[in-house]
């Protein structure tokens, strides 16, 4: 008879989530995995593979998760402008908590291609639903006509890694604030 495993896959993925938050890929030892995890070695090979395995799962697990807060907070509000601000405003409220995705792009760049697939699916949703809003702003007449809504979502998500970014260097939260508000102001 099987043995029932004694913890739960994504409870086991956020705990992973938040040790490769806080320390990267390389900077995560396998006994910092287990002791966060709380599963013995074994148990963690037999769930999720190895190291690098168990990354790309946090991974995976995060941009979904991620990916889904930002679109919710880009559809609230009672305009377009509303959404796209409460997003920034998540974003700036977050962002002393260290994001995984920033920091795998950070880590690896370009080389990893299954960190690079699980980025451009996330970065696709993510443009085409702030291009969106930005296109639905315009017919608002709350952003100007003249900005390219694609290169507009472009500047936003690389704004976000920036402000991210800052926060971690040790940017106040006003000076975060700021950035957040100096990001919409392009968009006017």
């Amino acid at each position: 008879m099987a043995r029932t495993k004694a913890f739960i896959e994504d409870d086991a993925l956020d705990a992973a989530i938040e040790v490769y938050r806080e320390h990267g890929f390389e900077g995560t030892s396998t006994e910092m995995l287990v002791s966060r995890l709380k599963v013995g070695r074994q148990s963690l090979y037999d769930t999720f593979g190895d190291k690098w395995k168990l990354y790309l799962s946090a991974v995976s697990r995060y941009v979904d998760i991620e990916t889904g807060k930002h679109l919710t907070a880009l559809r609230t509000g009672s305009t377009a402008l509303d959404g796209i601000r409460a997003m920034v405003d998540r974003v700036v409220d977050e962002a002393s908590t260290a994001c995984l995705g920033t920091n795998a792009v950070c880590e690896f760049g370009n080389r990893e291609p299954d960190l690079v697939m699980l980025r451009q699916k996330a970065s696709r949703l993510i443009s085409s639903a702030i291009a969106n809003r930005i296109r639905q702003a315009q017919a608002e007449q709350q952003v100007s006509p003249e900005i390219d809504a694609n290169d507009a979502a472009s500047f936003l998500i690389a704004n976000f890694a920036g402000i991210r970014i800052a926060a971690r260097a040790g940017a106040s939260r006003r000076s975060l604030q700021k950035l957040g508000k100096m990001a919409l102001r392009v968009l006017r």
